[in-house]
């Protein structure tokens, strides 16, 4: 069969780089869109659009009835599902065929033998795939310990726990089971001993329906916040050629066993001893494809097109050049709790020569229903040095405006010595987050707050402007300097500073150039360039962004009188971000001993779950949230009173 027209069942990034495929090979495209993504990027670039009443992805973007009459009536012929939402639904496969509709993904059969965990077990052990032993919770024993508890039908860290406490084992299958039910229909939750150390490495796998399998080398996804991928890489570096070997043989067979077609992920887990073992099998295309596609110089969405249209694959695949290394850009705070952030992303400009994938465009807002992965940064090079080198000051030159994002982490993982000596694990971020989250250098930040001093300067009113201007209300002597509060460092506080500045004066630095937007300074000899924006964030809270080669600052001015709005009773816990309790602890009500740092309620947002913790051992005298709540930002959940101290 030949597609002329595609439909993308799917939003923001895969959404646009699946469309930019489809273009380039000459085919019309559709896009869907909910509520919320009414004006979104991947509506934008679709030649057609159909709305999917609602915000929430159960009634919009899972609605698989809703995806197919949209298709039909936009006349399209095939349907590509991206990844997440309905990409791995056997279910849904099997109605976009019933409709006559081309399916860009493997048959329904193979997504359904791989869509349980625990099945996908059975038959790759069957298969002679080395697996992990199951561990039954029921009869675990301190022995068994650490476990890790997965949901059989999850995804993306969702409805996992890593249980090191034997005493809390209960507990926590009860809240990964409740998470899984939440986020995939299904409450069913294994358990297996957890690796310390482990490394997670992946074989790309391409299959055609006439027999021939592929297997694209591999990647290693090790850097993992919430056992969610942060920084991906391929090939896996350090792997002995007969690791390689014994893995790209794993993911064949894996591939053959159930009759695969199209693009797919065979992931494995190794153990600090190297031995590998199988983790699951993704029926679909990863969020990590690029590296895969930049070091064999394929496009795989084109080979899934093809491959569907009943072409043949080459007997063997194009040999493999150079490196590749991609980081996920989020709108989230890793340094509290890796919160996610919501407001309107300004501006989002990313240097030098590397790919970025996203769904966004300057002004465009980020909301609370989606992830909040703003891009992918991928760099590739002749060496895996050179290749992590380009991407780290790509990112470190960026200008990202509007939100608090991962970014400066990102960074500095790709520049941390256990990264570049190419020896990744699970437990990197574990072990290392508090200092990949510090504060920035004092000396950066002084010089970027110099740079702010002679932008500001040249807005000052100068001697030619009305008095009333130049006196700017607070000073009637122009021989003193103008002193502006600001702080740094954060979303949320951060250190205070204090900018004073002359209007054409600046002791101590050598001004070459400067202008509202871009000041040129001579430090200590050292000419560098600084760009200054300003805009307001969700909070309407103006924010200065001083970029340069040193880093990248945000500076938010201090109010010169306190806000009588922003005082809340002692004890009050707020909605650190917009979203809906989930869940609330059982027993819970007005008048509960409470201890410091128990869960008391847990918010999800951003198809992530956030624990609400107890600020301090007490008694809870309030209870606002009820699992259900949809919650805006800074929303009282619960006031705790803390008992007094001995």
């Amino acid at each position: 069969m030949t597609i002329t027209s595609l439909l993308v069942a799917n939003r923001g990034e895969i959404a646009v780089r699946v469309l930019r495929t489809a273009r380039a090979l000459g085919l019309a495209t559709v896009a869907v869109h909910s509520d919320p993504d009414e004006n979104a990027l991947h509506v934008r670039d679709a030649d057609a659009a159909v709305r999917l009443p609602g915000a929430a992805p159960a009634d919009t973007y899972l609605r698989g009835d809703l995806v197919i009459k949209a298709a039909l009536a936009a006349g399209a012929d095939a349907v590509h599902p991206g990844y997440g939402f309905l990409s791995e639904n056997a279910a849904f496969a099997r109605e976009v065929l019933a409709a006559g509709l081309t399916w860009i993904g493997p048959p329904p059969a193979a997504i359904e033998a791989m869509a349980s965990k625990t099945r996908a077990k059975e038959l790759m052990r069957a298969a002679g795939v080395p697996l992990l032993d199951p561990v039954d919770p029921a009869t675990a024993t301190a022995a068994d310990l650490p476990l890790l508890l997965k949901a059989a039908a999850g995804g993306g860290g969702r409805g996992m726990r890593v249980v090191r406490d034997l005493a809390a084992l209960k507990d926590e299958l009860e809240a990964a089971a409740a998470e899984a039910r939440s986020a995939f229909g299904d409450g069913e939750v294994f358990a297996e001993p957890y690796v310390e150390r482990g490394r997670h490495v992946e074989v790309q796998v391409l299959a055609d329906s006439h027999g021939t399998v592929w297997a694209l080398g591999t990647r290693d996804c090790s850097l993992q916040r919430r056992h969610q991928k942060v920084i991906e890489e391929a090939p896996a570096p350090g792997l002995p050629e007969h690791l390689r070997t014994t893995l790209h043989e794993a993911a064949v067979a894996a591939a053959r066993a159930v009759s695969y077609e199209g693009a797919g992920t065979v992931e494995f887990l190794l153990a600090a001893d190297g031995r590998p073992y199988f983790l699951e099998m993704n029926t679909r295309l990863q969020v990590e494809h690029p590296v895969t596609e930049a070091v064999f110089g394929l496009d795989l969405v084109a080979l899934q097109l093809r491959i569907a249209e009943g072409a043949a694959l080459p007997l063997t695949p194009p040999p493999a050049s150079g490196h590749a290394v991609e980081a996920r850009l989020y709108a989230e705070d890793p340094a509290r709790d890796w919160r996610p952030q919501t407001g309107v992303l300004h501006t989002l400009a990313v240097p030098g020569a590397v790919r970025v994938d996203t769904g966004f465009a300057d002004g465009d807002p980020v909301g609370i229903h989606y992830d909040p992965m703003l891009a992918k940064v991928v760099a590739h090079a002749p060496t895996r040095a050179e290749a992590v080198r380009i991407l780290a000051t790509a990112l470190a030159g960026a200008r990202i405006h509007g939100l608090t994002t991962n970014r400066e982490l990102l960074v500095r993982s790709l520049r941390h010595p256990e990264f570049t000596a190419g020896r990744p694990d699970t437990g990197f971020y574990e072990r290392h987050l508090a200092e990949l989250t510090a504060d920035a250098p004092d000396a950066d930040r002084t010089t970027a707050l110099a740079a702010l001093a002679a932008a500001l300067a040249e807005t000052a009113p100068g001697p030619d402007a009305p008095l009333a201007a130049r006196l700017g209300g607070w000073r009637n002597l122009r021989s003193q300097p103008q002193t502006r509060r600001y702080t740094a460092g954060g979303a949320e506080g951060g250190t205070e500073y204090e900018v004073r500045y002359r209007p054409l004066d600046h002791p101590g630095v050598r001004v070459l150039a400067a202008s509202p937007e871009r000041v040129t300074l001579e430090v200590d000899g050292v000419r560098r360039v600084f760009h200054v924006k300003q805009n307001s964030n969700t909070a309407g809270v103006r924010e200065i962004h001083v970029d340069s080669a040193l880093g990248a600052h945000t500076l938010r001015p201090v109010p010169r009188f306190a806000d009588p709005q922003t005082r809340t009773a002692p004890g009050s816990l707020l909605a650190p971000m917009p979203g809906t309790v989930v869940r609330v602890a059982e027993g819970l009500a007005p008048g509960s001993p409470v201890t410091a740092g128990q869960p008391l309620l847990w918010l999800e947002a951003m198809k992530m779950e956030h624990r609400i913790l107890a600020p301090a051992s007490g008694t809870l005298t309030a209870l606002h949230a009820a699992t259900g709540r949809q919650v805006e930002f800074g929303a009282l959940l619960a006031v705790v009173q803390e008992e007094p101290q001995a």
